[in-house]
């Protein structure tokens, strides 16, 4: 008490944050992060997150229903704050979707875990991730982030294509 006047910490302004623009790689350090993925599993949600610009607990979670070839969308349910929406499906991406679910054959979920009928956990693409992010030898802070290419399409586009075996990105959930 001051001034015989009880404080919260409400009565008091926080600090701002700071605003940090994200890391950007180069399409080269792109296609070396793809290239550096093991599975093609991990390279398929990597590049789903990459491409469509959603966070690594959304793209786990992501059911074959959720892919619509006609409309070119994607669906994410209960995303950020709980709300569905809708998110733009490349080309580029169907077509990797696609050898995904030839060789793979999902089900319900689009990224199966090791638990029948339940999804991959973001924490094992966190860790594919961080091994891709190891073996292409990318320093970048943060760099390999799930949501890194949602603001770059027009580098996506023209994304080459890379020999699938498999993979993984170094996945923040920010």
């Amino acid at each position: 008490m001051t001034l015989t006047r009880p404080w919260s910490d409400e009565d008091f302004p926080l600090p701002k944050k700071p605003f940090r623009l994200p890391v950007v790689l180069s399409l080269e350090e792109i296609t070396t992060f793809f290239e550096s993925v093991a599975s093609l599993k991990h390279r398929t949600i990597l590049m789903t997150a990459y491409a469509a610009g959603l966070r690594v607990s959304e793209v786990v979670h992501l059911k074959v229903t959720d892919i619509d070839s006609k409309r070119m969308m994607i669906r994410v349910n209960q995303g950020k704050n709980r709300k569905d929406r809708y998110v733009m499906l490349s080309p580029r991406l169907l077509e990797i979707l696609r050898l995904y679910w030839q060789d793979a054959h999902p089900k319900e979920w689009l990224f199966p875990g090791s638990i029948p009928g339940r999804p991959i956990t973001r924490h094992a693409v966190g860790d594919a991730c961080e091994l891709a992010r190891k073996r292409s030898g990318i320093t970048k802070p943060h760099a390999t982030g799930a949501r890194s290419g949602g603001h770059f399409p027009p580098a996506w586009a023209q994304f080459p294509a890379i020999p699938c075996r498999g993979g993984s990105v170094v996945c923040s959930d920010a």
